[in-house]
């Protein structure tokens, strides 16, 4: 690991060993704050930090405790914004480094098999359109 850490959380240093949550906490990683390019082309750019950046996020479930039965491993989960810690730094037994999340299990929103493809939330995901109604009076 380089001197500036994992990413902009600048961890220095790293757990390694197999990570088991207590009674019901979920870990979760690939937690994307970085740019994202949806699937048609529209660049969002990095917003960790930023008023923007106030979003609910999607994070992979990488470890639950014994007593969690909402998720389970690999599942993806929608978090409220900022209900999660500070990352941690991880180094599986194949070195394979990624940050970990602990989540506030009470703020899990969604749950998915499947990775999220686009991410759209806030009033910009809601069409704000006056409805049409077609009235025929008789």
């Amino acid at each position: 690991m380089d001197s500036k850490g994992i990413g902009h959380v600048g961890i220095r240093a790293a757990v390694t060993g197999k990570l088991i949550p207590l009674h019901k906490n979920v870990f979760v990683t690939d937690m994307n704050f970085d740019e994202q390019v949806t699937s048609s082309g529209i660049v969002i750019p990095g917003d960790d930090g930023k008023d923007t950046g106030i979003k609910p996020r999607w994070g992979r479930v990488f470890a639950v405790g014994s007593e969690q039965q909402d998720v389970q491993v690999g599942q993806w989960i929608l978090i409220e914004h900022g209900r999660w810690t500070r990352a941690i730094a991880h180094i599986d037994a194949d070195g394979t480094q990624r940050k970990i999340f602990r989540v506030d299990i009470n703020c899990m929103l969604l749950v998915s098999d499947e990775p999220p493809k686009e991410l759209s939330f806030g009033l910009s995901a809601i069409d704000l359109s006056p409805p049409t109604f077609d009235f025929h009076p008789e």
